[in-house]
């Protein structure tokens, strides 16, 4: 099973509200809800992997052990952290993108 955290949910909610109201180019709330969908879905197919990677950076490890990295285009890439307990039960902790990653 997968279960997200309400700083999971709270992440994705900002998410939509940040394509939204892009500067540079805000997306429509079909396409935008579209993308968060997108990234809600990968989440909830982490229990499916065979394999899950260790976080590796400070900002990751604050939240969880794991972490799956979906690489939206050429220059975003979003970051899953998560905890896995012996049931192999997902507990996403934390949705962050490669711009808020040091």
């Amino acid at each position: 099973m997968v279960y997200l955290s309400n700083t999971a949910i709270n992440d994705l909610e900002s998410i939509l509200i940040g394509l939204m109201t892009w500067a540079k180019r805000p997306l429509s709330l079909e396409h935008a809800e579209k993308y968060v969908d997108d990234i809600s879905n990968i989440c909830y197919t982490l229990d499916t992997k065979p394999w899950h990677a260790d976080t590796i950076y400070a900002i990751h490890k604050q939240y969880g052990t794991q972490v799956h990295t979906y690489k939206r285009n050429q220059r975003t890439m979003w970051y899953i952290i998560y905890n896995l307990d012996m049931y192999n039960n997902i507990y996403v902790q934390k949705i962050i993108s490669n711009y808020q990653t040091h």
